[in-house]
């Protein structure tokens, strides 16, 4: 049990929960081959891929998604924005 502060909880203290952090990520053929975070992770398989294209309306969102296993055994999931061609690793 953790001791009440109390503090009354602020907005300005709040942070995203899984928020996107930009990944260097090598591809062939358009696809991952190969993760870059300190040093070099090979792309054993792709496991799912997926596509979201959304709020066309307001600000568009054009990403497409892969699960990857990668030779360390580590399953991550990476996407690359499609409309400023940028990737990112998210978790899930």
């Amino acid at each position: 049990m953790v001791a009440d502060s109390g503090t009354s909880p602020r907005a300005a203290g709040l942070r995203p929960l899984n928020a996107p952090r930009p990944v260097r990520v090598l591809t062939g053929d358009g696809l991952p081959v190969a993760l870059v975070e300190g040093g070099r992770q090979r792309v054993l398989k792709i496991e799912d891929g997926w596509d979201i294209d959304d709020e066309w309306w307001r600000e568009r969102i054009a990403r497409r998604y892969y699960r990857v296993r990668l030779e360390d055994g580590a399953v991550r999931t990476v996407y690359r924005d499609e409309l400023h061609d940028e990737w990112f690793a998210q978790r899930y």
